[in-house]
């Protein structure tokens, strides 16, 4: 039996994040592309790749390059590598996983909500039937030590009531579910990454069958 091709996260990834935060240049990346491609990226994809081999789904690596056209900020990389399984069986919501200097982020969710989502998820948030199981949804995630992330506006949508006893909820624009996972000794093992990723996932699942049932994709059929 051949040995899996995801071995963790060796403390050499770990550093060169550090270093790309504290150089971030054209010439820090290329001196090093070759820890990016063997301990970064490579280890992220083939985490992944394995990991939707397992549930189903798409793999997709985003570009560690900035898109510059529009910002002041000109550093040149992104300070993080992440990637997505999409194109789930069973549900839209991407699988999500964020190398950094400070460890693994693992989470799920629906990350963008175009107007239509909106309108949706607030109307779900509302109704007798379905908010107070979006309630319970996140108060599960949260028991178990999950954190959620979304609520980005200071009171309630217009048309919606600011007094509403799921106020909280209707203040989302977003809805994920995440958490992050330290370097134990510099690394992170097969196993701990492993463990930590899955547990997010599964622990998220019913949060993301409420978002399936009464949100679902966006124009296009797309969900972010």
């Amino acid at each position: 039996m051949s040995e899996p091709d995801f071995q963790g996260f060796p403390p050499e990834a770990f550093r060169w994040f550090s270093g790309l935060e504290n150089d971030n240049s054209k010439r820090y990346f290329e001196a090093r592309r070759n820890i990016y491609d063997a301990a970064v990226r490579g280890p992220l994809e083939a985490l992944l790749d394995e990991l939707a081999d397992e549930l189903g789904g798409v793999v997709k690596m985003f570009r560690q390059n900035r898109d510059l056209r529009f910002s002041a900020d000109k550093s040149p990389y992104k300070t993080t590598t992440y990637g997505v399984i999409g194109q789930r069986p069973g549900s839209s919501a991407p699988l999500y996983a964020q190398l950094s200097s400070g460890g693994l982020f693992a989470g799920t969710g629906y990350y963008r909500l175009d107007g239509e989502q909106l309108t949706r998820f607030r109307d779900a948030v509302v109704d007798e039937r379905t908010g107070p199981p979006l309630v319970r949804a996140v108060a599960a995630v949260r028991g178990a030590g999950i954190e959620t992330f979304g609520e980005t506006l200071k009171t309630a949508p217009r048309g919606y009531p600011r007094d509403h006893p799921r106020i909280a909820m209707l203040r989302h624009r977003l809805l994920i579910a995440g958490l992050r996972l330290e370097p134990d000794h510099g690394g992170l093992s097969r196993d701990a990454v492993l463990g930590h990723v899955r547990r997010v996932w599964e622990t998220a699942a019913p949060l993301n069958a409420w978002l399936d049932k009464y949100v679902g994709p966006g124009e296009g059929g797309r969900v972010q």
